[in-house]
């Protein structure tokens, strides 16, 4: 019988190394859905934040002062938004959620000056631009809950 690759020492030694490369692949594809699992999450959350406020706010679109104070966690989220980090299995999705967090800050700070037209507007925007990101988000293999609006 012939042998294929040398002495049965080199061969072990060929297996684990063989071994240790598929669980290194492994671990590396188990990587980039973390990092997306990840990226997922906070975009989930910052969705559902600025959902959750802007529809607190068209309740009481005549308060300029919630208005002022939910343009600034407006800010906060897209700030954050614009520093996360973004996978690369995800990236071309990202720039609309930037667009939609936009909108949102953009229909507080029309809020807080009494436009109510520009208001609905920027918020209706907004609402195309998560519908947006989801869809290629949908392209990309990826898919976040409903949201609750």
């Amino acid at each position: 019988m012939a042998r294929h690759g040398g002495s049965p020492a080199r061969q072990d030694r060929w297996s684990r190394r063989a071994v240790c490369a598929v669980l290194g692949l492994c671990l590396l594809g188990a990587a980039a859905p973390a990092r997306a699992g990840s990226y997922m999450d906070r975009a989930w959350l910052l969705i559902g934040e600025s959902t959750r406020a802007n529809d607190f706010l068209g309740k009481r679109l005549h308060d300029r002062e919630l208005a002022r104070l939910i343009g600034q966690a407006a800010e906060g989220r897209l700030s954050a938004a614009k520093e996360t980090n973004v996978p690369s299995e995800v990236a071309l999705a990202h720039p609309h959620l930037l667009l939609m967090l936009e909108h949102y800050e953009r229909a507080a700070s029309a809020a807080a000056l009494g436009e109510t037209d520009r208001y609905a507007q920027h918020s209706t925007a907004a609402s195309e631009e998560e519908q947006l990101f989801r869809g290629v988000l949908r392209q990309l293999g990826w898919s976040l809950p409903p949201s609750k609006s």
